[in-house]
């Protein structure tokens, strides 16, 4: 089957709208001439006159006004799909964004972040889901529209990522705990009971590869898979938790934090989404506000 030329589109929505091939010749710019093999052309394609002769003007057909309305929706449509984004209205937003995050995020930076959202945007739905792994196939099918962590190796190379702060690891513990007075050392922090966090399970990490650099080995009583469950512990046990600073804020009140005694490096956490979703107005929009919530 041969593909139709969807130029004749635009001529027949103009023939249509002028009822004369003299003015529409003039409105797209064509010599008489050519708009009259337009429509031979589309007499043919329609298997319809479209415009008959009355006197000297010409009328349209049963058929040239069925299609009248069709075929100016079409070219509309047409256009609106060619024409530059238009700038978003946010007020007039209706829509549910999908967030993947790690334990401590919401707490810490979701009552900022809804606030913003709902006083700009109030059609707009903020969806966040627990993030178990690292995989990036959700990103890719459109599962979830955001995700904030740490950028590693395994990272989907195609995703798109920007740095939202910086964070460091801070030791917790319940305000009645040994560790919560006095100077804090390599040892006394690798003597005490530990809860470790870890997804997958695997005890160690940075932590003890900071402590092995002293020749330390900390305590490790349990593991669990969340940060929130790790302070939770904190909270009403004796063991010490060791999680972000920044992204648990909102997790640790009411305990007491410090600084580790040994050197650990600082990690960035970072928001990432896929590339299809770069040019969005609504997706690029919903970017600034976390890049905003994540700054105050």
């Amino acid at each position: 089957m041969q593909t139709p030329d969807l130029n004749l589109l635009v001529t027949l929505d103009v023939l249509l709208a002028e009822g004369s091939v003299t003015r529409a010749a003039k409105r797209l710019r064509l010599s008489p001439s050519a708009m009259s093999r337009a429509l031979a052309r589309l007499r043919e394609v329609t298997g319809d006159p479209l415009l008959v002769r009355a006197g000297r003007d010409l009328v349209p057909t049963p058929r040239a006004i069925e299609l009248r309305e069709r075929v100016g929706l079409l070219v509309q449509d047409a256009q609106a799909v060619l024409r530059p984004v238009e700038a978003l209205d946010p007020g007039r937003l209706r829509r549910v964004f999908t967030l993947r995050t790690a334990e401590g995020f919401v707490e810490t930076f979701g009552p900022v972040l809804i606030a913003r959202v709902a006083a700009a945007a109030p059609g707009v739905l903020l969806r966040f889901v627990q993030k178990p792994d690292k995989d990036s196939k959700p990103l890719r099918d459109g599962a979830i529209d955001l995700e904030t962590g740490v950028v590693e190796g395994d990272t989907g190379p195609e995703l798109r990522t920007q740095v939202l702060f910086r964070d460091r690891y801070v030791g917790v513990v319940r305000q009645d705990h040994g560790l919560a007075e006095g100077a804090m050392t390599p040892v006394r922090y690798a003597a005490a009971r530990h809860v470790a966090v870890s997804r997958d399970g695997v005890a160690k990490g940075v932590i003890d590869e900071a402590l092995a650099q002293d020749g330390l080995t900390r305590h490790i009583a349990t593991v669990v898979g969340g940060f929130a469950s790790a302070i939770s512990l904190a909270r009403s046990s004796d063991l010490v938790a060791t999680v972000p600073e920044r992204h648990t804020r909102g997790l640790r009140e009411g305990l007491v934090s410090f600084g580790l005694p040994m050197q650990v490096p600082e990690f960035a956490v970072s928001l990432l989404w896929h590339p299809r979703m770069e040019a969005d107005p609504a997706h690029r929009w919903l970017r600034g506000c976390v890049r905003e919530a994540c700054s105050d």
